[in-house]
């Protein structure tokens, strides 16, 4: 062949992969062209038939309602719920129910259908929530909460065989209001007291978090205001709470309460050294401490209206039992104690004493740091 014949070859060969293609509708489309070895997909961009993750997580749980108990007979009861199917971009592995105990919320089961539940006391009420997993190991938001009874169907048993013992829980913390400390650099919310046929004896806080509801706190009647420091300024989180007998009873959780996290009111200038001292004095028997505790205000005006907090290590697990002469508060890895009307105010030069039990675990703890109303006091 010669030149000529090379080139109109060519020319037909260029012009052959410059006509456009028609698409199936009749537009006119560009004719595809192989991507060349090596070359990424744009992000966001898949082959046909080939699905591409976000890395979104599941969307939440919703439609949580009781559902029939999966078998007729259950002589011990079965708490069971249903819910909605939650969405994914990658499909949906699996869901996690996690139950109400004392401690706080514990993995329940796990199932890949929308129905679950666990066996439980007849009649007794549980509460629970749900997560979704998808096929990337995202989790979703948790649901919301739903308290079901144990039951042998849709409905509780109406005369079971009573058990020994106190299985009264305590009423619904009710009255949930935010804000409750203006001068608190943080949440800070307050709510009614609950009822219990013998005595409510503690109150645990819940927070919403981003795929969980953590215990963030307990709370010692008569007390009933929470407080929480180092969040997000101007953020929300939102809070239930549960009240707790001497017998682990729980109560149906408090409504939902959306928190906003608050700057506090300016603090004074602050003084040189310390404006406070503490002594402390602690027996251990086994894994009980008692501690006894004196706050000398060494600073050049009075204190009126106080917070203690006594910081232990991580590794001690402290958890307070009980508490005299101040509100006391599980706070983090250690305890607070508010004023009580009567030691309100600590003049200059003047000492209170308060005191806790708690229990811990491990060789006995001592404390790391005390602060006066967010103040490093000095030890002596």
């Amino acid at each position: 062949m010669g030149a000529i014949g090379l080139t109109l070859g060519f020319l037909t060969l260029a012009l052959f992969l410059a006509v456009p293609a028609i698409g199936p509708t009749g537009g006119t489309a560009l004719a595809s062209v192989p991507k060349a070895k090596g070359v990424p997909v744009a992000q966001g961009v898949a082959a046909k038939g080939v699905a591409v993750s976000t890395d979104a997580p599941p969307t939440r749980p919703g439609g949580l309602r009781p559902c029939p108990v999966p078998f007729a007979a259950n002589p011990t009861g079965y708490a069971s719920i249903c819910w909605s199917a939650s969405s994914d971009d990658t499909g949906i592995a699996g869901y996690d129910l996690y139950r109400l105990d004392p401690g706080g919320f514990v993995l329940a089961n796990t199932t890949t259908s929308t129905v679950g539940g666990f066996s439980g006391e007849l009649n007794h009420l549980y509460t629970m929530y749900v997560v979704a997993r998808d096929l990337a190991g995202h989790l979703s938001p948790p649901s919301a909460l739903i308290t079901v009874p144990a039951t042998l169907g849709m409905t509780p048993t109406t005369s079971p065989t009573p058990l020994p013992g106190d299985h009264v829980p305590p009423s619904k913390p009710s009255g949930l209001r935010d804000a409750c400390l203006q001068d608190y650099p943080g949440v800070t919310f307050c709510w009614q007291p609950s009822s219990d046929n013998v005595a409510v004896t503690a109150y645990d806080v819940y927070r919403e978090t981003a795929t969980a509801y953590d215990k963030v706190g307990t709370v010692l009647p008569p007390s009933l205001d929470f407080a929480e420091p180092g969040l997000v300024v101007g953020q929300r989180y939102t809070y239930v709470v549960v009240a707790e007998d001497a017998a682990d009873n729980l109560s149906v959780p408090s409504d939902p309460l959306s928190a906003l996290a608050r700057e506090g009111l300016p603090s004074p200038s602050p003084s040189t050294g310390p404006a406070c001292t503490v002594t402390y004095r602690a027996m251990t028997a086994g894994p009980r401490l008692d501690a006894e505790i004196v706050v000398r205000n060494t600073g050049t005006a009075a204190v009126d209206g106080w917070t203690l907090t006594v910081d232990y290590p991580a590794a001690a697990a402290v958890r307070l039992v009980s508490g005299w002469s101040a509100n006391w508060t599980q706070a983090g890895t250690g305890v607070a104690a508010a004023n009580k009307p009567w030691n309100k105010v600590i003049a200059v030069g003047s000492a209170t004493q308060v005191g806790f039990t708690a229990a811990f675990s491990g060789a006995p703890p001592s404390p790391v740091s005390f602060a006066l109303n967010g103040k490093t006091c000095a030890t002596g």
